[in-house]
């Protein structure tokens, strides 16, 4: 979850909620990478979650990574919630995931590198402490009444609030994890062209990433039990945003959106205010209830687009959220996936040659059909295995276009950080199905089996 935005003056006109996000459009070569991914911390007897607080919890590994490794703390009402270093934040979402929210990079050898040392430094606090960590895109056992929620402002709101707007936030806000990538744009019509190629394409990514199959201790019925989990959440801030397509949309319209999406809180003086439900229209009059009188800052507007969940959202940059979180090799194939897409002109192009004749029905059919069935599904004459196997080549060919070398100049470009997905293209089976594969074959029914050899 994002944390407080800071420095933003009074909102004076309505100009000024779209201004901010085109405030981020940057020129070509200043384009970066920003990829954030979560996972579950458990203690390694018991198989059970991390408490907050403990001698093997979130707050015990928060502090090994300060005490270790440099980290500069992040708290709230005194309690450590956070870090932050050379650009990147280690944050938590509110059943105790743990969340690197990487800086911004130029490749992504270098967001690679950053995952890697990440991974490195929190299995070195948290082998020493008894715990494990997995990357997986559902809880596969634990339970809500299992799970804690972080003593955190912003969550016992959403907490409370997520039971009357649909069935399966709570189940968001402690029991899944993802993995994302945060994209730059050019201009207004770069954003547009991108965001409608990201929701067009998020379902084919949710099916070559999928990855929580099972919930509870069970099989649940799909691939990714995590996308169904965000089907049935919240209507007003999720799904496929339809109007992206519409002739004419622009910063202005999302903006339209965004102030039609009931609010969660107002961030004061260390604290959350509650403003559920409650109109930011209302807030631009100095009519929201919470704050009589009081009109929101461009702060405020950014803490509130922080709350709508899209498959793909904007805020200074577009943000890429379909995807379960996973084995750490595929933490680097989901910006490779994007990055090459997105960030060569021809790709984007030939991206959205692909789906520039789906209707929002057949958009909206292919993300339910991509977690029901990951990348066996069929949607009319529209195969999800045809379709990934499109894309992945696509990008492909958008980073060997960038042609941007690591490893001190012996690997010429970034196109190996595609290797997983281009395996679960040649095969059909994506991480869902291997886990799948071994429950039903050697682990014999026994999920607990899944910690000693899926973590990291």
């Amino acid at each position: 979850m994002s944390i407080p935005q800071s420095g933003g003056g009074p909102i004076e006109n309505f100009a000024q909620l779209a201004d901010y996000m085109a405030s981020g459009c940057k020129p070509k070569d200043a384009w970066r990478i920003g990829t954030e991914h979560e996972k579950f911390g458990y203690c390694k007897d018991t198989l059970l979650p991390l408490p907050y607080e403990g001698e093997r919890s979130i707050h015990a590994v928060l502090a090994g990574l300060r005490d270790r490794f440099g980290w500069k703390p992040v708290t709230e009402a005194g309690k450590l919630l956070g870090l932050e270093k050379d650009g990147a934040n280690v944050s938590l979402e509110p059943g105790g995931q743990l969340e690197l929210s990487g800086a911004p990079v130029e490749t992504i050898h270098q967001t690679c590198d950053e995952v890697n040392e990440h991974l490195r430094e929190v299995k070195s606090v948290a082998d020493e402490i008894g715990v494990g960590f997995i990357g997986l895109g559902a809880a596969p056992e634990w339970t809500h009444e299992q799970m804690p929620l972080m003593p955190k402002g912003r969550y016992k709101l959403m907490d409370s609030y997520m039971g009357r707007v649909g069935t399966h936030g709570t189940q968001m806000m402690r029991r899944t994890c993802t993995v994302q990538v945060n994209l730059d744009f050019s201009s207004e019509a770069d954003m547009v062209q991108k965001l409608r190629v990201a929701i067009a394409l998020q379902p084919v990514a949710t099916a070559l990433f999928a990855n929580s199959p099972f919930f509870e201790g069970k099989k649940n019925g799909h691939k990714s039990w995590r996308s169904r989990v965000w089907r049935s959440l919240d209507d007003a801030r999720t799904g496929m945003v339809p109007f992206v397509f519409d002739a004419g949309f622009g910063f202005e319209r999302w903006a339209e959106y965004a102030l039609d999406v009931p609010m969660y809180f107002v961030y004061r003086d260390g604290r959350y205010i509650d403003a559920l439900g409650q109109s930011f229209r209302d807030f631009l009059k100095g009519e929201l209830p919470a704050l009589p009188g009081e009109t929101p800052t461009l702060s405020d507007w950014a803490d509130h687009l922080t709350t709508l969940f899209p498959e793909a959202r904007i805020k200074k940059f577009i943000e890429m959220r379909g995807a379960d979180g996973g084995p750490w090799r595929r933490l680097c194939a989901l910006p490779a996936f994007w990055v090459g897409l997105m960030y060569d002109q021809g790709s984007l192009d030939a991206a959205w040659d692909m789906v520039k004749g789906w209707d929002a029905g057949t958009r909206e059919a292919l993300r339910v059909a991509a977690s029901e069935q990951g990348l066996q599904a069929k949607v009319g004459e529209l195969s999800m295995h045809d379709l990934a196997r499109e894309a992945v080549a696509i990008a492909e060919a958008g980073l060997k276009a960038r042609a941007r070398p690591g490893a001190g100049g012996l690997v010429p470009d970034e196109t190996h950080f595609l290797n997983a997905l281009k395996e679960s293209v040649e095969t059909g089976r994506t991480p869902a199905d291997e886990l799948l594969a071994e429950y039903d074959g050697p682990w014999q029914g026994d999920l607990k089996r899944i910690y000693a050899e899926h973590s990291y």
